[in-house]
């Protein structure tokens, strides 16, 4: 795409969207308060520093505000030349994780560098997007040899590696961000069924382990096992009830000192729920749907199919695991394990989730520069 001699790919003067930058700043903020109340009586019981946590997560949160603020004046178009290479390094890291990762709880999803613990599963989620924003630019063909080689085939690999971990909900949300992607650049839904036909049964039948399949069970009835497979969605309901409206204050959550686990991560959210009470999840709620909203109106408003399908894919993987964590925590769904973008611990979650902001920061300075200089040509 040409531009005026005046119109060039800075956008380092723009301004970027600010209800999107401030929401996501609060729910930052709120995640490191909240990583802080969840997790020091976990450090306290293991002999450590109860801002342990709450320290590394900082590193986290800065480097990923470093990142927001370079994408978010690097100009999206140029991502695309990076796109190939960012995805063999992604896949490079995944086969990595295969040889040499750290198993926790029976999965090895984990890569140590020196005192640095990174999870490159969580890195494939602009990986994903940048791939399909490229090669659905144009059209929405999929039977094509050149998006089969460039982006169906690497998106495979990573989707097979992630899988065998195994980290299922991760496979479950790069998935669902594909679909979507598809579907916004003109993609057919009976494709998508047609495919979804032949894969469900395929993963129920031969592709799911034994405690994978087991999850929907205990989801129907948690009552049944409420020391085995059903505690932690038994004990994360407890503390949403115990919480109330305006919950029981912060800092003095019950169910965080033994009887909640992964209090700091998968269940933050029930952690909220039992401090801040149904208010403090209302925030969290609306923070989500705000970022949500934003991010579709920076689509909307973007001016070529590649920054809209690139902003949709970023907003919809951000949210949708939102909403999946606080759907798994208030057991409206089967559980998956996904972190909460934003609040629950994890450095390599926060760095890539706040990355992916700044590239949406990016294309809507994009549109504030389209509408500046078309308003200098109607003078």
């Amino acid at each position: 795409m040409s531009y005026p001699n005046n119109q060039n790919l800075s956008t380092q003067n723009m301004q970027s969207d600010r209800p999107l930058l401030i929401a996501v700043i609060f729910l930052v903020v709120i995640g490191l308060m909240a990583i802080f109340s969840a997790s020091a009586p976990k450090c306290i019981e293991m002999g450590l520093s109860p801002l342990r946590f709450l320290v590394m997560q900082l590193a986290g949160v800065i480097v990923g505000f470093i990142g927001l603020k370079f994408l978010s004046n690097f100009h999206y178009k140029k991502l695309v030349s990076f796109t190939l290479p960012f995805t063999i390094f992604v896949i490079a890291m995944l086969i990595l994780v295969k040889v040499a990762g750290t198993t926790v709880n029976g999965a090895q999803r984990w890569l140590n560098i020196g005192p640095l613990s990174l999870q490159p599963s969580e890195f494939a989620k602009p990986a994903v997007v940048l791939l399909l924003a490229a090669v659905f630019s144009k059209d929405a063909v999929i039977m094509d040899n050149n998006k089969i080689v460039t982006a169906f085939i690497p998106i495979l690999i990573m989707i097979v590696l992630i899988f065998t971990q195994p980290n299922l909900s991760m496979v479950i949300l790069l998935l669902a961000t594909s679909v979507a992607i598809y579907l916004c650049a003109g993609g057919s839904l009976q494709t998508i069924l047609w495919g979804a036909g032949m894969m469900i049964p395929l993963l129920l039948l031969k592709g799911l382990k034994g405690y994978q399949s087991s999850r929907l069970t205990t989801w129907l009835h948690p009552e049944a096992d409420p020391l085995g497979a059903g505690y932690n969605i038994i004990q994360s309901l407890v503390a949403f009830a115990s919480g109330g409206l305006y919950g029981v204050g912060y800092g003095s959550s019950k169910q965080k000192l033994a009887w909640l686990p992964e209090a700091h991560t998968d269940f933050i959210y029930a952690v909220i729920g039992e401090e801040l009470g149904f208010i403090g999840c209302l925030l969290i709620l609306c923070l989500f749907w705000t970022i949500l909203q934003r991010g579709f109106m920076i689509a909307t408003k973007c001016q070529d199919m590649y920054g809209k399908l690139l902003a949709l894919g970023l907003t919809f993987s951000i949210c949708f695991q939102g909403f999946l964590n606080m759907w798994v925590a208030s057991s409206f769904v089967p559980a998956t394990g996904v972190p909460m973008p934003f609040i629950s611990y994890g450095g390599s979650s926060v760095i890539v989730s706040l990355w992916m902001v700044g590239i949406l920061l990016n294309i809507s300075k994009d549109n504030v520069k389209r509408v500046r200089f078309g308003n200098v040509r109607n003078v």
